[in-house]
């Protein structure tokens, strides 16, 4: 009983800190909210989408590849309809279908159909979004969880 509880706790503590972890990333994030498009860019005067995770992610001491092609390659395969806060969410948004071309992160999961993910659009700068819409469910390519 005693290696069980142990193990319990292992895990318990395991999950806060990343919650912890979670939280900085998002609140990171959402301090971004208004911040104009720019491609390249990783700072209040401009933000492309991979900027904004790689600068989140970096404020929670987790270091993630600066361009969304390449993160799209890292962590574990999350399937849509299981997506968790934190995951990263994938789209192709040029005419090629198949190529990821930006990236967001789920901040927040309100429901079946209500997942609000945070990302720097090239028409309305960092903004959150539910990701249940026909815009992004068809662009939608692939999600991934870092950890």
């Amino acid at each position: 009983m005693i290696v069980i509880f142990l193990s319990g706790c292992v895990g318990s503590k395991k999950r806060k800190i990343r919650e912890r972890r979670l939280d900085t990333i998002i609140q990171t994030a959402r301090s971004y909210v208004g911040t104009p498009y720019k491609w390249g860019g990783v700072n209040r005067s401009g933000m492309d989408c991979s900027g904004l995770l790689y600068v989140s992610f970096k404020a929670g001491d987790v270091n993630i590849p600066r361009v969304s092609s390449d993160q799209a390659k890292v962590g574990k395969k999350v399937k849509f309809h299981k997506l968790e806060r934190g995951d990263l969410v994938f789209f192709a948004m040029g005419k090629r279908r198949r190529k990821i071309t930006h990236v967001g992160l789920v901040t927040e999961v309100r429901g079946k159909n209500d997942v609000r993910f945070i990302h720097a659009s090239s028409s309305l700068g960092v903004i959150e979004a539910n990701i249940y819409t026909d815009y992004y469910t068809k662009k939608f390519r692939k999600a991934r969880r870092y950890f």
